[in-house]
C-alpha cells in the first residue's frame, strides 16, 4: 500500500501524439513517439504498442502521461515520458485516453 500523498507525487498529464515511427533497435517491438505536452513541450516516449496499433493510426491520438518519473534509456534513444495503458488478456497494451479532446499538457487530478 502507498498513501495518498505518495500517488499526488506522480504527475499525469494529457498529450497529443505528434509522430510515431518504427524503433527496431528496441528488444520488444516497440515505436518511438512525440509527444506534444503544451506548456511541458514536446517529449518523446518508447513504448510497446504494436499489437493494437500501427503507425498511421497514432498521429493525433490523446494519450495520458506521467510526466516525472526521469530518462529512461532504451536502446539509444531518451523516452522522457510513460505512455499509461492497460494489458489486454494477452498482454499486449490499450492506450488510456480522455473520454474528449483535452487541451494538452491538462493535469490529471
Amino acid at each position: 500500500m502507498i498513501s495518498i500523498s505518495d500517488f499526488a507525487k506522480l504527475d499525469l498529464r494529457v498529450g497529443t501524439i505528434k509522430t510515431a515511427e518504427a524503433f527496431p533497435e528496441a528488444k520488444q517491438p516497440s515505436y518511438k513517439l512525440s509527444i506534444d505536452l503544451g506548456a511541458l513541450g514536446i517529449r518523446s516516449s518508447s513504448a510497446q504498442i504494436t499489437e493494437h496499433y500501427d503507425l498511421e493510426s497514432l498521429s493525433g491520438r490523446q494519450v495520458i502521461c506521467a510526466v516525472n518519473l526521469g530518462v529512461k534509456r532504451i536502446a539509444g534513444f531518451d523516452s522522457d515520458v510513460l505512455v499509461l495503458g492497460i494489458p489486454d488478456a494477452n498482454g499486449a497494451v490499450r492506450l488510456l485516453k480522455p473520454d474528449g479532446p483535452l487541451p494538452n499538457g491538462s493535469k490529471i487530478s
